[in-house]
């Protein structure tokens, strides 16, 4: 999404294109522009060469490691990674942790942790949403009881995404269970190599074994690695939320589903004209591009506001339902454009030996939109933000 860039920014704007160009593993581009699922490896290749130019952690300050980018670098960035087809930076460490341990953690937690999630030493995953509490998350039932310098943890919890792969996980766990529910929870890091640790991985729709289920059995926590206060947990675990909720939104993942969007509807045909020439479906794809142009504007303000210390309110709310409304309706779109060579098995769609006959724009958009049905529910339901932004905004 294209803004009235400065100089500087258009000279930061070349920079980033031209580091892409020189620096994007080819291999990497085409697994992303075909669908094709990521593994560790990729993820960690591509972390360690961002993290060597030292663009990781593009909303971190200078002093932790970070770029120290205002809002409008930031969108650059992402704008341009998105562009050039590079793996997405996954958020768990980066965007969600790294923020809540530099604003609630110790010093010795702060000076551990941090530069074991830029190096790459150190893969997180998150443990909120349990069986019965989602996005009611402040009725989750996993506790941890202390008993000395150990919490012992017992619980489960679901949905987690990439758990397979990591070597921690940041967790709300109850630490009390007299008065408010959102009084007794307390946020806690753990080693995923503690003994009792059970990862269960879930098939979804389409194929693809992203969550899991995660099992505490009696695991051992060292009282060290409580951030924050005991009891405290519900405070951390909402500004985590803020920062992952407009994350969410997906500003330039939906840039680059809008324009592959507008090329495929460029080269199929209605009625014997380009479909991108059909009133109707034109005036989809319009309102669609309106509206990104809104979420961009407000998501580059919650990013400033952020930037300059404050935790993103019911804007972030905002941006959640946006975000997710628009990437939805991008996918149902470019299903309606790609017709009959949508896969209704988008694994058959990128193997080789079993490819159907079609163009190769035709193999990534069911598997997306399948997964992508997620996008309302995860983060908090769409529904649950629209109550936020009823209480905070509207005072209903």
């Amino acid at each position: 999404m294209n803004l009235n860039y400065t100089d500087d920014q258009i000279a930061f704007r070349d920079e980033v294109r031209a580091f892409l160009a020189d620096n994007l593993p080819a291999r990497l581009s085409e697994k992303v522009k075909s669908g094709e699922e990521l593994t560790k490896q990729d993820h960690e290749e591509w972390h360690a060469i961002l993290n060597a130019r030292g663009w990781l952690a593009g909303n971190w300050p200078v002093e932790y490691g970070g770029t120290g980018w205002d809002a409008v670098q930031r969108h650059i960035f992402e704008d341009e990674m998105t562009k050039a087809a590079a793996p997405r930076i996954v958020p768990f460490g980066i965007a969600m942790l790294g923020p809540v341990l530099m604003k609630f953690g110790s010093e010795e937690q702060k000076a551990h942790y941090l530069p074991r999630i830029l190096n790459g030493d150190d893969w997180w995953c998150q443990g909120y949403s349990e069986p019965g509490a989602g996005s009611d998350l402040a009725s989750l039932r996993t506790t941890a009881v202390r008993e000395g310098d150990y919490y012992i943890v017992n619980g489960q919890k679901t949905w987690t995404t990439l758990a397979q792969h990591a070597d921690m996980i940041f967790c709300l766990v109850r630490t009390k269970k007299e008065g408010k529910p959102q009084e007794g929870i307390s946020f806690l890091l753990i080693d995923m190599k503690s003994p009792g640790i059970t990862v269960r991985p879930i098939e979804l729709i389409d194929g693809s074994v992203e969550v899991n289920e995660v099992w505490f059995e009696d695991v051992r926590v060292p009282v060290g690695n409580l951030v924050g206060e005991e009891n405290k947990g519900w405070t951390y675990a909402k500004y985590l939320l803020t920062h992952e909720r407009t994350n969410i939104a997906g500003v330039g993942f939906a840039s680059a589903g809008l324009e592959q969007l507008k090329r495929i509807a460029r080269l199929e045909l209605s009625a014997g004209k380009p479909l991108i020439e059909n009133p109707l479906f034109a005036a989809r794809i319009a309102q669609v591009q309106i509206d990104l142009m809104a979420m961009a504007t407000t998501n580059l303000r919650v990013i400033s506001a952020a930037a300059a210390g404050q935790a993103p309110g019911a804007e972030s709310s905002m941006l959640k339902v946006k975000g997710t409304q628009v990437r939805q309706e991008i996918n149902a779109l470019t299903m309606q454009a790609v017709g009959p060579y949508a896969m209704p098995f988008p694994s058959e769609a990128v193997d080789g030996d079993n490819a159907p006959i079609g163009p190769d724009y035709a193999r990534a958009p069911t598997g997306q939109y399948l997964n992508n049905r997620k996008l309302s529910i995860y983060g908090g339901s769409n529904e649950v933000q629209r109550a936020i932004i009823a209480k905070a905004i509207l005072e209903l």
